[in-house]
């Protein structure tokens, strides 16, 4: 009788821990819905970007947006960063500082991970490359911090 209750115990955590692991390997994938509004946020940005769309910018852009540029100081050989908001970007999109519209057909974009509210999305453009970190904001998704430099 002790070796059935040892036996059914032991298949009883057996059984828990196949659970455990089960459960612990599986992650959260975004739905179709999530995935079509980040990459709609993603293609806003940059298509906007070239179109000089300053509404479409701004749509993709969350108010508090970091956005970073690496660069290499052609003088000292030294990495440094230049930062820009999206009040900024906004402002630049409608001058049509990016307006080339031909660009704008050779954008490749890639969702590299999305959880719940967060997402991360590569673009490669002809002139940029581009990580951005979206946010579900409001009714959809922002970019919220874009790391960037020339595809040079």
């Amino acid at each position: 009788m002790k070796k059935a209750i040892l036996i059914l115990i032991a298949l009883i955590l057996l059984y828990f821990s196949v659970l455990s692991v089960a459960s612990f390997g599986s992650e959260y994938e975004a739905s179709t819905k999530d995935n079509e509004a980040i990459k709609e946020a993603a293609l806003d940005y940059i298509e906007g970007w070239y179109e000089g769309n300053a509404e479409r910018m701004e749509r993709a852009l969350h108010p508090d947006l970091a956005k970073r540029g690496v660069f290499v100081d052609q003088k000292t050989g030294k990495i440094i960063m230049r930062s820009v908001g999206a009040e900024d970007m906004v402002k630049y999109t409608k001058a049509g500082a990016g307006k080339s519209p031909e660009k704008k057909e050779k954008i490749k974009m890639t969702i590299l991970d999305a959880y719940k509210n967060t997402a991360c999305v590569k673009i490669v453009s002809p002139d940029f490359v581009d990580y951005l970190q979206l946010a579900r904001y409001k009714d959809g998704w922002a970019i919220v911090n874009v790391l960037w430099e020339m595809n040079k």
